[in-house]
């Protein structure tokens, strides 16, 4: 066995670094699927929706149905305090 891996060790390290060379070709698709990967999740994160947004939606929500009610001196102000912390959290 011995004899046989020292006539043959060129092909035998011949093989191997042809199978390492074959393997980083491989890195690079691979590499290339995940950059597109990351892409595609950053563009998904950008989409999403910030606790900022979330609380303004909410505000809007709130002054709309304060809206549709019959109104009192307690709800106008309450309105007019909405619209306030409305435009704070916009401009920040």
């Amino acid at each position: 066995m011995l004899q046989k891996i020292k006539t043959n060790f060129e092909v035998i390290l011949l093989c191997l670094f042809l199978g390492l060379f074959m393997k980083q070709c491989g890195m690079g698709r691979d590499l290339e699927r995940i950059k597109k990967e990351n892409s595609k999740i950053s563009v998904k994160m950008d989409s999403l929706v910030t606790k900022k947004d979330l609380i303004i939606e909410g505000l809007k929500a709130e002054k709309r149905m304060i809206q549709s009610t019959d109104r009192k001196m307690i709800d106008v102000t309450r309105q007019s305090v909405l619209d306030q912390e409305i435009e704070n959290l916009e401009s920040k």
